[in-house]
């Protein structure tokens, strides 16, 4: 089986009667590939970046980014909140995603033993996936708002974690969450419209950010991953 990775520059790449059935992208970037005449029957796309503003996909003439939007929405009541500006509704917002992670909780509590440790297709497991909202929360609340440097040892970096054998007692792990959805909580429970718009520093680069912006961030890896999240739980519960 042929493999390309980052040392593989395939930019502007034409593929013409190219048989790519069961084929497999990771991390890649797809932005403006155009297809025609495909067979796409029983592709699986996931798109994190199709819920930012303008993003686009278009289907056989047929702009579908609104549509899938809308569909998280309905799917995860709350997530429509996630760009709420002012305090009042990013203190809904926060507490809708926490129901909605608490929820998630108690159905991986009560399914079989390991469930919380088991990866689906190389994924992150749910405990995992957890333990990288610890990071992100310490990154983008820890240190661009609240300036920080302590980092939870149970914290995974994007792009790590892919080592089936690093576990950690789960109840560490819900402990360290725990630690830093209060951390969230507590910030959001007595800030200020004016406080909102104090400029930070965003931890991977130049881009200029605000607490409000740092808050929407963290926001969005809250409801991407309890999407990653329940999707997998759903296969896990299929057998």
């Amino acid at each position: 089986m042929a493999k390309f990775g980052q040392s593989d520059d395939l930019r502007g790449a034409e593929f013409a009667d190219a048989n790519l059935k069961g084929s497999r992208f990771v991390e890649c970037d797809l932005t403006d590939v155009v297809m025609r005449g495909v067979d796409i029957g029983g592709t699986d796309i996931d798109a994190p970046w199709l819920a930012e503003p303008g993003a686009s996909l278009i289907v056989n003439g047929v702009e579908v980014a609104p549509y899938v939007q809308a569909e998280l929405d309905r799917r995860f009541p709350g997530r429509s909140e996630r760009r709420a500006e002012d305090p009042d509704g990013l203190r809904a917002a926060w507490a809708a995603a926490e129901k909605a992670w608490s929820a998630a909780c108690d159905r991986a509590a009560s399914m079989p033993d390991g469930t919380v440790d088991a990866s689906v297709g190389g994924e992150w497991s749910f405990a995992k996936t957890q333990r990288h909202l610890v990071h992100a929360t310490d990154l983008w609340i820890g240190r661009s708002v609240l300036g920080r440097e302590d980092f939870h040892p149970l914290g995974i970096r994007y792009a790590e974690g892919s080592d089936p054998t690093d576990t950690a007692p789960y109840a560490d792990v819900l402990e360290a969450r725990a630690g830093r959805v209060a951390m969230v909580r507590d910030l959001l429970a007595t800030i200020t419209p004016e406080e909102l718009g104090t400029p930070r520093t965003n931890p991977h680069g130049p881009r200029p950010e605000t607490t409000r912006s740092c808050i929407h961030v963290i926001l969005e890896e809250e409801w991407e991953h309890l999407r990653f999240a329940t999707r997998d739980l759903d296969t896990l519960a299929a057998g």
